[in-house]
């Protein structure tokens, strides 16, 4: 399904020939076979041609396309492996797709400072890999760490199962350079922990190329850890496992990683990756403590016993590397394994406060059953991080409608006990309706401030992540914020 976007100045002739002046032949693609692999992103429901996709090589090949595109006034939209899961990189039919798939270099890896300066095409996992000869690595792990890259982290301020310890990518990198709208090169942040100015690097962060295109990430790098363990417990009650994480966490001790898993995802996971989940639980968490030797032997037995105390039915430690890494093998699978059992599922994700995981999780179930449609839940349990995965049939009329408002009821019951609508997959043009429950018109204005500073004329990325205020009245005539009106000026209806 295509979703309208607005709409621009046509590419036309003057501008394709500008551009194959720019580039080399292979790097210019026009043809619909060619650019169809464009399309979407891993939110595979919006699909939509580009006019041209462009793949440059070099920085100064980036800058002439931008400045090109910005006399022409032709939209941008960059992207990166196209793993995104919300649309943010939904080609627009009258613009230019820029892709970054050629920057796919570690520039360099300085050990005595622990950091990596990495073109955004590298992968995730490749800057641990090559970290690893030095003893450190790069701890945002999002599940598509094999395929997804820097630039599309940084984008969309990705996570991972070891964000609740370490942090987003927002905490672990250093420094960016960035071609503006108009073709500029700017270095934001610096290598070293602070930098004079207002804290753009945050600001870039999350943007979902809306302010700029990322040609380059500076990161941080982390000493391994001498041990790491991981524990998996099981629960027969989704909401006994809900209340373990708020013990564990209550009781001061953050681990490095600490994931819940469903039945349904924990039964598609173990078919798929063969983990050696207990089948028959209800739930399961995955946590993981790191650090010294002495440390984790402490943690653990801590754990454990928090974790029977909340009602576990069954607690074992992973006896070696290896199983450790088969566990989390399962975890990160849980997505292509749910893909498996079901013509098509809608992924959600939502964050809310830990304390609420019981009440949420229940009420998720409860929707469930409202609309008749499997959920299995995975998720970053520590953070609130919620991924409810919607089983559905796009070939079945009026399914993916009713899934779409399944969803968005779970991302506005996020909203109602202090959450967020998303936590580390953006929102596009996915949750953007949903922006309207989040945001109040003076918060979302303040975006739009924003956008126009480093963006006037409103060419990267346009009709993505923030709404207009006269979408949010249209969506808002329907809907109420807390019990009262989202915008002041909905008081007409």
């Amino acid at each position: 399904m295509s979703q309208p976007l607005p709409k621009n100045t046509a590419l036309n002739i003057e501008l394709l020939s500008a551009l194959r002046r720019l580039l080399p032949e292979e790097s210019m693609l026009v043809d619909a076979e060619d650019i169809r692999p464009f399309e979407c992103d891993g939110l595979s429901v919006y699909r939509q041609l580009p006019m041209v996709v462009v793949l440059p090589e070099t920085i100064a090949q980036v800058q002439e396309i931008m400045r090109l595109c910005h006399a022409q006034q032709v939209p941008v939209v960059a992207r990166g492996a196209g793993t995104g899961l919300s649309g943010g990189a939904l080609p627009l039919p009258d613009g230019v797709l820029l892709s970054l798939a050629k920057f796919k270099n570690i520039l360099n890896i300085d050990a005595h400072n622990a950091m990596a300066t990495v073109q955004p095409g590298v992968r995730n996992l490749a800057i641990s890999q090559a970290a690893a000869a030095y003893g450190l690595y790069y701890a945002p792990d999002p599940s598509s760490q094999i395929a997804c890259t820097i630039g599309g982290n940084v984008a969309e301020n990705s996570g991972g199962v070891h964000c609740l310890k370490y942090g987003l990518t927002v905490h672990n990198i250093l420094m960016l350079k960035v071609v503006t709208a108009e073709g500029e090169l700017l270095t934001i942040g610096a290598q070293t922990l602070d930098s004079p100015g207002y804290d753009l690097l945050a600001l870039m962060t999350g943007s979902e190329g809306m302010l700029g295109i990322i040609v380059e990430v500076t990161v941080k790098l982390l000493a391994l850890p001498e041990r790491a363990q991981v524990v998996l417990a099981a629960f027969d009650d989704v909401v006994k496992a809900g209340e373990a994480v708020g013990a564990i966490i209550a009781a001061g001790i953050i681990p490095a990683g600490l994931e819940m898993m469903d039945r349904l995802a924990i039964q598609a996971a173990e078919d798929f990756a063969h983990a050696g989940y207990p089948r028959d639980a209800e739930a399961i968490l995955l946590c993981e403590l790191d650090g010294t030797h002495a440390e984790v032997t402490e943690y653990i037995a801590a754990v454990r016993k928090l974790l029977t105390d909340s009602g576990a039915t069954a607690v074992r430690v992973a006896a070696d590397e290896a199983e450790r890494q088969l566990l989390w093998k399962g975890r990160k699978s849980a997505f292509p394994a749910v893909g498996r059992i079901s013509p098509d599922y809608y992924c959600m994700d939502g964050t809310i406060p830990r304390r609420h995981l019981p009440q949420v999780l229940r009420r998720i179930g409860e929707l469930s059953a409202e609309y008749g449609l499997p959920v299995a839940n995975v998720f970053h349990a520590g953070d609130g991080n919620l991924h409810p995965l919607i089983l559905f049939d796009a070939n079945k009329p009026g399914e993916l409608e009713r899934t779409e408002e399944f969803g968005s009821r779970i991302l506005q019951l996020c909203v109602e006990v202090g959450g967020t609508i998303t936590g580390e997959h953006g929102v596009g043009i996915e949750k953007i309706d949903q922006m309207c429950v989040q945001f109040r018109s003076a918060e979302l204005s303040q975006f739009h401030a924003v956008k126009a500073a480093f963006d006037p004329s409103g060419l990267l990325n346009p009709g993505k992540a923030v709404p207009t205020l006269h979408r949010c009245a249209e969506f808002g005539a329907m809907h109420v914020h807390h019990g009262q009106l989202s915008h002041p000026e909905l008081e007409r209806f």
